[in-house]
């Protein structure tokens, strides 16, 4: 290629746009229904294809667009790895299931019922027992900003220092609802990591990229010590590859990828 006809290059400014930038002006509800549903349906898949599930553990939500005192959730006892829109379920803030068929799976109520309630900001929240999570979380620490990836979470995310088992009463929601805080991510101690975001693609990219930074911790922290990024220069790293449309601007070519490989996610 010559210097005439040089590659376009994506601007740090086009990540830190807003997310309107990449999104149609305007959705009706059934249409905005139909595009969560399946943003959802793939992200169980894409969870599913890194090895994120592990028997009934595990679970991504997204609110209707409509009906904001419910949400989308996968019923109990399905693979994330076959998960179609069909499967999906919308529950209510009581537990009760309002549309489709399945099982309601007790944790997942209890955990985004809550977050869903206490945080209006929040369309989707994604929550699983990942390996390099659940291991990271047992050494209950925050992560370190030890690559550039892992400054998405420079600041934004917390740590609940307790566990309390299965998460089937409300006391133990609120008290995860408490150190999530306004964060995009919390690190459940001694259990596993939570996301939140304001669309499917950036609560599911978040949680991809922070098992893949727990991974990284650990194998650095196993090698020696790590060398932190200096507090500014994480800061500035944080202000674009942490920004909401870097989130989904993220998600976007995993959400090709297993659309191209899995079209029956749409069923």
């Amino acid at each position: 290629m010559s210097e005439t006809q040089k590659a376009p290059v994506v601007s740090s400014s086009v990540m830190n746009a807003d997310a309107s930038f990449f999104e149609p002006k305007e959705r009706s509800f059934e249409e905005e229904r139909a595009h969560r549903k399946a943003q959802l349906a793939a992200a169980y898949r894409l969870f599913g294809k890194f090895g994120f599930d592990e028997g009934l553990a595990g679970h991504i939500t997204v609110r209707d667009p409509e009906h904001t005192d419910c949400f989308w959730v996968n019923p109990m006892g399905v693979s994330f790895k076959q998960i179609k829109v069909s499967h999906l379920i919308l529950v209510n803030h009581e537990g009760q299931v309002v549309e489709g068929s399945g099982l309601l799976n007790g944790a997942a109520f209890t955990i985004h019922a809550h977050i869903h309630n206490a945080r209006p900001d929040v369309v989707a929240a994604a929550h699983s027992h990942s390996l390099h999570g659940k291991a990271w979380s047992s050494l209950g620490r925050k992560l370190d900003p030890i690559t550039q990836d892992a400054c998405a979470f420079y600041n934004d995310h917390g740590l609940y220092d307790d566990f309390g088992g299965v998460v089937l009463d409300s006391e133990e929601a609120v008290r995860i609802g408490e150190a999530l805080g306004s964060y995009k991510a919390c690190i459940l101690q001694n259990h596993g990591l939570l996301t939140v975001g304001k669309s499917v693609e950036e609560a599911a990219w978040w949680f991809i990229t922070m098992e893949r930074s727990c991974q990284a911790q650990l194998l650095a922290e196993a090698a020696g010590t790590p060398i932190l990024i200096d507090p500014v220069q994480a800061q500035a790293a944080y202000e674009t590859v942490g920004s909401e449309i870097a989130g989904r601007f993220s998600f976007q070519p995993l959400y090709s990828v297993i659309v191209a490989e899995q079209p029956d996610l749409f069923e």
